[in-house]
């Protein structure tokens, strides 16, 4: 009898501490589980801080408006006024044709220079590289200072030389239509190199059994060039177009260094428009809405190309 009361004993003790020995291990993994989000903790933190706050911050800002010193609650009334603003539709008219037209042409400069810097035939590539890539890591504002000085009418270095050879004084940070020339021709400077190391990076990823399989069934250099360089080259061409789109739609450095944004508005762009409402005209609540508008547009460019490009990705 004492023997069995015994056991049952024992066998109720061994029940009641499976529970305990079993949280043990749970508890312990709960903890190591917890340790990495500990250490992005800091980083989540200062995230939210200068990122999430300001970001909550400017939609707020977005619904009031300043009147005589005072915040007014205007709801809506920044974003209908924006629908309304000729000097908006100004910009984003600007920006699109940069849009449209000097991106393009940078990205086929790009992919033409990748190709030649990825041929065997080139000697001193990695000086060539180097050169092209250099522009890149130039300052905003110190490039645009150095194009402001060259593109002078009266004391640049450009109407100097081309007065050497008879062509007449050009008009570049003055007339509208040579003001956007000027400002394109910039941003081609500085950001073809760039992208042409993106599409030089995919180019040396690609299997050389492709253009031997090419050259076997007889294709042209122009033909492996259509049939195997460019549909490779097509995730790259997708990460250099959205970067591209994003880069020039947020575009302000440049235009603000260069004309101000002039003449007459020509090289008026979202980014040059947004800051002289807040910083120059002290309007911040239509400025976050001119910058939420500017957002919402990134993102539906970005969805867009990604689904026209990727799908053939």
């Amino acid at each position: 009898m004492t023997t069995t009361t015994t056991a049952e004993g024992v066998l109720k003790t061994a029940g009641a501490a499976r529970p305990a020995a079993a949280s043990r291990p749970t508890a312990r993994i709960l903890r190591r589980r917890a340790v990495p989000y500990l250490f992005i903790l800091p980083a989540l933190v200062l995230f939210a801080v200068f990122k999430l706050y300001p970001i909550g911050s400017s939609f707020l800002m977005s619904l009031y408006e300043n009147v005589n010193g005072t915040q007014e609650f205007v709801g809506a009334g920044n974003y209908t006024r924006a629908m309304d603003d000729p000097l908006l539709w100004t910009a984003l008219k600007n920006t699109a044709i940069i849009l449209v037209v000097q991106v393009p042409v940078m990205l086929a400069l790009a992919v033409g220079i990748a190709v030649a810097l990825n041929s065997t035939l080139l000697r001193g590539r990695a000086f060539f590289r180097l050169g092209f890539f250099l522009p890149t890591v130039t300052g905003l504002v110190a490039y645009g200072i150095v194009f402001a000085v060259l593109l002078n009418t009266q004391y640049g270095l450009v109407n100097w030389l081309l007065g050497l050879v008879g062509v007449g004084e050009v008009p570049w940070l003055t007339d509208p239509l040579w003001a956007r020339i000027s400002l394109g021709l910039a941003l081609t400077w500085h950001y073809t190199g760039y992208n042409a190391v993106i599409f030089l990076a995919r180019l040396q990823s690609l299997p050389t059994e492709l253009y031997d399989a090419a050259a076997v069934d007889g294709a042209s250099a122009r033909q492996s060039f259509r049939h195997v360089t460019l549909p490779g080259l097509r995730p790259a061409l997708l990460l250099t177009t959205v970067l591209s789109t994003i880069g020039t739609l947020q575009l302000f450095d440049e235009p603000y260094v260069l004309t101000g944004g002039g003449p007459d508005n020509a090289t008026l762009t979202i980014g040059v428009y947004l800051y002289q409402n807040a910083f120059k005209y002290f309007d911040f609540g239509y400025a976050s809405a001119v910058a939420y508008i500017l957002t919402v547009l990134i993102g539906i460019l970005g969805v867009v190309q990604f689904r026209l490009l990727g799908e053939k990705s």
